[in-house]
């Protein structure tokens, strides 16, 4: 069954209704020396809104903040019917420690910011953007609630971190009546399926919806990419090219080029792009609530889109299952044996009550 853009999706343990595909604004803005200029980026987010997507993924420092200035116009006629996610902890000024990091005063510093740059009153969905490994839990959870009962938030959530933490933030909020966390961003494709491990198990069974970035694993997905590729010598950073970030995340392997040779097989016997299919299977995953899609261009945002239409059958899921497998590792891998599972039931015949 195909999905649109209006087929809504409630965002793990909250009444927040979101889109399918959440239209990503990383490319908002040429000032990382790629990315979509205003015109490209205005007819991206009309696009989208126009087929019912109403779920538009932000951050402080994307494009250097002019992702959010250019959102702080597109929705200045519609911003309550979206849903708005931005994100800190990414240093904002070179020099200041304090502008960066997990502490309370760069989240606050951050929403404010945040909200004069998207000229509203109030963010929909705000994320702790990644882990620093120094601030207590306790004093980002009660910053977080404290935005909520001021009205400066609406929902919180997290991105980037470990699983232990996350799963232990999420007791800590309960348990003192905080706000909980309810998605959890993370990077999630067929290049880079370890969040399979802990990651995932650990949102659905706590109550976070999975929001994958990268889906199309910067790029390599999509088929761009080739052998010769691997011999550049670009400079693996988040500026100049796209080619430079698919090398810094590490995607743009040999590995990562022979995943994305199974995905444009399987492709051709679909009649559809890549990206669409490798977006797609994203989707399969019944934790996932919302892929984020990361256009630069009006074409590339039209096909993707496409991926909401696409069906696989058992032998196309199996190809792609197998090209892009991991080991589980430990537990994992113990504990699916027969003989740890046998010992753990006892055998035992359970008859279940009328």
């Amino acid at each position: 069954m195909s999905l649109t853009l209006d087929t809504y999706r409630l965002l793990g343990r909250s009444g927040l209704r979101v889109s399918p595909l959440a239209l990503g604004t990383m490319t908002f803005g040429t000032d990382w020396g790629w990315g979509a200029d205003t015109d490209d980026a205005r007819n991206q987010f009309d696009t989208y809104v126009e087929r019912g997507g109403n779920f538009i993924d932000t951050a402080s420092v994307y494009t250097n903040g002019s992702s959010e200035r250019l959102l702080g116009e597109f929705t200045r006629d519609n911003r309550e019917s979206l849903v708005l996610a931005t994100k800190y902890t990414m240093l904002r000024r070179p020099g200041d420690p304090n502008s960066g990091g997990n502490g309370r005063k760069s989240m606050i510093a951050s929403v404010e910011a945040s909200l004069r740059n998207l000229n509203t009153d109030y963010i929909d969905l705000f994320y702790l953007h990644a882990w620093d490994f120094t601030t207590p839990v306790e004093e980002i959870l009660r910053g977080m609630d404290d935005l909520v009962r001021q009205g400066k938030v609406l929902y919180v959530a997290i991105s980037d971190a470990p699983a232990w933490q996350v799963s232990r933030m999420q007791a800590i909020a309960d348990l003192r009546g905080w706000s909980p966390l309810v998605a959890l961003q993370i990077e999630y494709n067929l290049l880079e399926r370890t969040g399979e491990r802990d990651l995932i198990p650990m949102a659905k069974e706590l109550g976070l919806g999975v929001i994958p970035w990268s889906p199309l694993a910067s790029g390599v997905l999509t088929g761009k990419y080739t052998a010769a590729d691997l011999e550049s010598s670009a400079v693996a950073s988040a500026e100049g090219d796209r080619k430079n970030v698919a090398l810094a995340q590490g995607s743009l392997t040999a590995r990562g080029l022979e995943i994305a040779e199974v995905v444009k097989q399987v492709a051709a016997d679909l009649g559809k792009s890549p990206a669409q299919v490798a977006l797609a299977w994203t989707l399969r995953n019944p934790a996932v609530t919302s892929p984020i899609i990361g256009a630069r261009t009006p074409a590339q945002l039209e096909d993707n889109l496409g991926a909401l239409d696409i069906e696989f059958d058992a032998a196309h899921l199996s190809r792609l299952d197998e090209a892009s497998a991991i080991d589980l590792g430990f537990p994992h891998n113990m504990l699916a044996r027969d003989m740890t599972r046998s010992v753990i039931s006892g055998d035992l015949k359970i008859q279940a009550r009328a």
